[in-house]
């Protein structure tokens, strides 16, 4: 790769995406207000009130710039919102901070290592936002002549006439800007852009002017005013893609269709040394600006010791993300050592980490919890059934609560009825038992299973033998 001729890509368009209920499908953000305090129940986040406000703190830092390269912690029981705050936080940055999410379990893959994971992880979490100013003709176009000769042989000409409220001037074309403008359908009364350097021609809309031309027009027809001033102008141009994509483009010869293969294999570090490099030239002319986002890791004790030192080093780097760790263990193992820690993470990684702790729900939040829940799944529920699942929540888990509303539904639509009774809920906790059912069934029926260790031992297995 040239060191100066550092290829970005911008035009990646958004697939359609696919609508469904997920866990977390709810979460549009912090719930937070203007003095950054947690409401009550807010963007389908209840409770929680510290840690909220803790995260919000965060990303307002980065929203503003201020912090890069700093970790933080969410510890706290299983089912006590860690990655619905996450998630949070991402929905609360917007679009242009990047936000790149994993989990701890995806870095031990065969076909790269785990710091190349773990790099390339990084550096999805890092966006550059990049200006390029261009020289564009812009206006309402008043006229199109195209001479299309009898034979076969002549070339084709043609002419064209364009407007802004303050000018109008006629254009000659060349057969490549005819096929342009062919292609893009334009005809008298479109406003257009088109891209002196390349040619390209992109139609912003019709003209107000002309909005009476037709008796009826289309749903996606759009109406713009004309454009003022000069025809010819500089209009400057804004992408943002992320270290990793850019990397991929550079490493790959298939260019930036490497994004979409997904193979994208480990990448040598003098690719991403040049990158770097001119990214830096390019932010001392003024051309570009880097975005620290976030990395959040998922289950962060399943990480070995390998991987902490890796992260260790990788958050004193200039270019870091704000790092978001979440773990439901306590006092563990390191994975690939034989010492405990708190959390299951070393003790030097854990100074480095800002650690903010979840909480339990009490009655009142998983009772609202679900009431989100049932929202979301576009489901009814009478009173007494609301009640009977918060009651098993408690009792339970706020998850398999949750996870009772959708076999629930199904029941209640079996009776050939839209609102969920008791009588539905009762038939769902019949069918799918949760943990401690499970587990008091095993301890029943334990000499019944095979390799059972419950105070059986060695001599247990004998027996059996």
């Amino acid at each position: 790769m040239n060191d100066t001729n550092v290829k970005v890509n911008s035009e990646i368009k958004d697939l359609t995406k696919i609508e469904r209920i997920g866990a977390h499908s709810h979460v549009q953000g912090l719930g937070l207000d203007d003095g950054l305090d947690a409401r009550k129940a807010s963007e389908g986040l209840v409770g929680q009130h510290e840690a909220r406000k803790a995260v919000g703190i965060i990303g307002k830092m980065i929203q503003q710039g201020k912090i890069s390269g700093r970790g933080i912690l969410l510890a706290g029981q299983p089912g006590t919102g860690k990655t619905a705050i996450a998630l949070g936080l991402a929905k609360s940055l917007g679009e242009e901070t990047p936000f790149a999410t994993m989990s701890a379990s995806e870095i031990f893959s065969v076909e790269v290592s785990k710091t190349e994971s773990l790099t390339q992880s990084f550096r999805k979490a890092i966006g550059v936002k990049i200006k390029e100013e261009a020289e564009v003709i812009e206006g309402e176009v008043v006229d199109v002549e195209i001479d299309r000769p009898t034979t076969g042989q002549a070339t084709k000409m043609g002419k064209l006439t364009m407007k802004t409220t303050d000018m109008e001037t006629i254009y000659d074309l060349g057969v490549k800007m005819i096929e342009s403008i062919q292609k893009a359908k334009v005809t008298a009364g479109d406003v257009i852009v088109i891209d002196k350097a390349s040619g390209k021609v992109t139609k912003l809309g019709r003209s107000f002017a002309r909005s009476r031309d037709y008796d009826a027009v289309g749903s996606t027809t759009k109406f713009v005013q004309c454009p003022s001033g000069e025809l010819q102008k500089r209009k400057e141009t804004v992408h943002v893609v992320t270290l990793h994509d850019i990397d991929v483009i550079n490493s790959r010869q298939q260019g930036f269709l490497a994004l979409f293969s997904g193979d994208t294999g480990e990448i040598r570090a003098e690719v991403r040394e040049q990158i770097d490099s001119k990214i830096t030239e390019w932010k001392e002319e003024g051309k570009a600006e880097v975005i620290p986002g976030v990395l959040f890791i998922d289950e962060a004790h399943m990480l070995d010791i390998e991987c902490f030192s890796f992260l260790n080093r990788a958050l004193e780097n200039d270019m870091a993300p704000i790092l978001v760790v979440a773990t439901n263990r306590g006092l563990a193992t390191i994975r690939g050592t034989e010492y405990k820690s708190p959390h299951g993470i070393p003790v030097d990684l854990l100074d480095r980490l800002m650690i903010v702790n979840t909480n339990p729900y009490n009655e009142e939040e998983i009772r609202k919890i679900l009431e989100i829940r049932f929202d979301e799944e576009d489901v009814v529920v009478d009173d007494e059934a609301a009640d009977l699942l918060t009651k098993i929540g408690v009792e339970t888990s706020l998850r398999y609560a949750i996870n009772l509303i959708a076999p629930a539904s199904l029941a209640a639509r079996r009776r050939k009825s839209e609102t969920i009774t008791v009588e539905d809920v009762s038939k769902a906790y019949t069918l799918f038992i949760d943990v401690k059912r499970s587990v008091q069934y095993l301890q029943e029926y334990q000499e019944q299973y095979l390799y059972n260790e419950i105070g059986g031992g060695d001599d247990a297995m004998e027996e059996s033998a």
